[in-house]
C-alpha cells in the first residue's frame, strides 16, 4: 500500500499493532476521546504487552465508525446501540462496510425495547419462531431478555410474516448478503487503496475525505439499483415458472 493511502484512514494491515499517539494521529482523536470511547465500550481495550498497550485495524475501524456516526448527528447513547448491535466477530472489513453503507440520510438506529414492547409495536403478540424470522431479517437483535428493533423496518417485517415468509430462506439470504457484504468491502479497499488515495497528497487530505462522503449515496444507491434489478428478474423467471 502507498504511504498516500496510509495516510488516508486506508484501513492498516492487521498485523501492525499501533500505539495511542499513533492511533490518535491516524483517526484524528485526542487521547482523552480514544480512552473515553474506551471505557464506554465502543472500541475494545487495548492489546497489551508488558506495560505498553497497542491498537489494531479494529480500533482504527470501530473509531472510524464512531466518528461517521457522530457526523450524522447521532447522540452517544444512539452510537452506544448502533454500535452493540454490531456482530461480536465483526472484522475490521466488516466494520468498515457498516461505516461506508451509512447513508447521509439515514436516521433510525436499533431502539431497545423488552418484549411485551416489541409485541405492541408488532401489533400482536411474536412467537419465538417470528422472532427467528426477524432476527434472520436483520430487523431484531437478541440481547439477552431485551431486543434491538429497527422501528422503520419492522412494519414490513410483520407483513412478511403474516405473508408466511420462511425463517430458512430469510437465514438464507442473510448469509449471501454478509458473504458478498464482505467481498465488496475488500474490493472496494483494494480499488481505495491503489487507484484513489494514491492521487492525493497529505495536504489533500479533506478533498480526499470530500470524496470519499460523495461517493457514499452513489455507491449505496448502485448498490440498491443492482438488487431491485436482479431481484426482479428473478421474480419474472420464477412467474413464468409457476404458470
Amino acid at each position: 500500500m502507498s504511504q498516500a493511502g496510509e495516510r488516508h484512514g486506508v484501513e492498516a494491515d492487521p498485523e501492525v499493532l499501533l500505539t495511542l499517539d499513533e492511533l490518535t494521529a491516524r483517526v484524528g482523536l485526542s487521547v482523552r476521546n480514544v480512552r473515553f470511547y474506551t471505557s464506554r465500550g465502543l472500541v475494545p481495550p487495548p492489546l497489551r504487552q508488558g506495560r505498553s498497550g497497542y491498537y489494531t485495524a479494529e480500533h482504527v475501524a470501530r473509531l472510524e465508525l464512531v466518528q461517521e456516526l457522530q457526523a450524522h448527528g447521532f447522540t452517544l447513547a444512539a452510537i452506544e446501540r448502533y454500535v452493540s448491535a454490531l456482530p461480536a466477530d465483526a472484522e475490521p472489513e466488516d466494520i468498515a462496510l457498516a461505516r461506508t453503507m451509512l447513508a447521509p440520510w439515514q436516521s433510525d438506529l436499533p431502539v431497545d425495547m423488552e418484549r411485551s414492547e416489541l409485541n405492541r409495536r408488532a401489533g400482536r403478540p411474536l412467537s419465538d419462531q417470528d422472532i427467528a424470522t426477524l432476527v434472520a431479517l436483520g430487523i431484531v437483535r437478541v440481547r439477552e431478555d431485551r431486543f434491538l428493533v429497527a422501528r422503520t423496518q419492522l412494519g414490513v417485517g410483520v407483513q412478511l410474516l403474516e405473508l408466511g415468509f420462511p425463517r430458512e430462506v430469510a437465514e438464507a439470504a442473510r448469509a449471501i448478503y454478509l458473504d458478498h457484504g464482505r467481498q465488496m468491502a475488500e474490493e472496494l479497499h483494494v480499488l481505495i487503496a491503489e487507484q484513489l488515495a494514491p492521487r492525493y497528497e497529505s495536504s489533500d487530505h479533506h478533498r480526499f475525505q470530500a470524496v470519499m462522503e460523495r461517493l457514499k449515496p452513489l455507491a449505496v444507491g448502485g448498490l440498491v439499483t443492482a438488487y431491485e434489478n436482479a431481484v426482479a428478474r428473478a421474480a419474472r423467471i420464477a412467474s413464468r415458472t409457476l404458470r
